[in-house]
């Protein structure tokens, strides 16, 4: 019992965020030496994976399949986690994800930066998809007539910033599958920016998408915001092939 007592903490502790075993050590206040021969065992059975020799470990794809036999949504949570946080790391703002249900995205979880001011939890609300970054980066991967059955639906405005004109939309669509990521600026709630990229099933469908935003007056930095959807693109990326259990080659 001890020692999947202790497994559980390593375990605990690796889904808020990849760590070294030192850093794991810590945090369940147990021996580095005890730490590393779980680490060994749980990477062992694929509960946990090392990025590299003598690099961070993570949740491991055999954990990771576990947990989604009990759900796709938690299962993508728990798969999100150590991206969401990467994203955090870079970005210094909230990171989440979100999936489709039908006419809305829904945000199934959040990171947040060590700040005084947030931006409050969106976790578990709806939003209207052509007025949010995660939904209209699912817009510009659906058909065209799944796309013509929203825009019939009624493109609603929530600011004075919100997009409502189908043509307008439907050039943004395309510069969304061009770029890879968008930009949404005060669209859906005043004081807010927000940006977000696709995440891809083995297939090549869109199944999630993560996003990041920040109080207007200081997200983003104008200079950043290339470098920025860069890093929604790469952390989408990687949480795609993680999902598909495709493990990225590191340069």
């Amino acid at each position: 019992m001890q020692s999947i007592s202790r497994a559980f903490a390593v375990l605990r502790a690796l889904a808020v965020a990849p760590q070294g075993v030192t850093e794991v050590a810590d945090q369940v206040e147990l021996p580095k030496s005890t730490v590393a021969r779980l680490l060994t065992s749980l990477e062992a059975v694929g509960a946990v994976a090392q990025d590299d020799t003598g690099g961070d470990y993570r949740i491991g794809q055999g954990l990771i399949d576990i947990v989604g036999a009990a759900g796709d949504e938690r299962g993508l949570v728990a798969a999100a986690r150590p991206h969401l946080h990467d994203l955090v790391n870079q970005v210094a703002e909230t990171a989440g994800v979100s999936v489709r249900v039908d006419r809305t995205v829904y945000y199934l979880d959040q990171v947040e930066p060590e700040s005084e001011v947030l931006v409050r939890s969106w976790t578990g609300e709806y939003c209207p998809m052509h007025l949010v970054p995660s939904g209209l980066v699912w817009l510009a991967h659906v058909s065209q007539d799944s796309l013509a059955e929203y825009v019939a639906g009624g493109l609603e405005a929530t600011t004075s910033n919100s997009v409502t004109d189908p043509t307008e939309l439907e050039v943004r669509l395309a510069q969304i599958r061009s770029a890879g990521y968008v930009w949404v600026y005060e669209e859906f709630a005043p004081g807010i920016n927000s940006a977000a990229a696709p995440v891809f099933d083995a297939d090549g469908a869109i199944i999630a998408a993560l996003h990041v935003h920040g109080p207007a007056y200081r997200f983003p930095d104008p200079n950043r915001t290339h470098d920025i959807g860069l890093a929604l693109i790469e952390s989408a990326a990687n949480l795609s092939d993680h999902l598909s259990g495709r493990a990225r080659a590191r340069p």
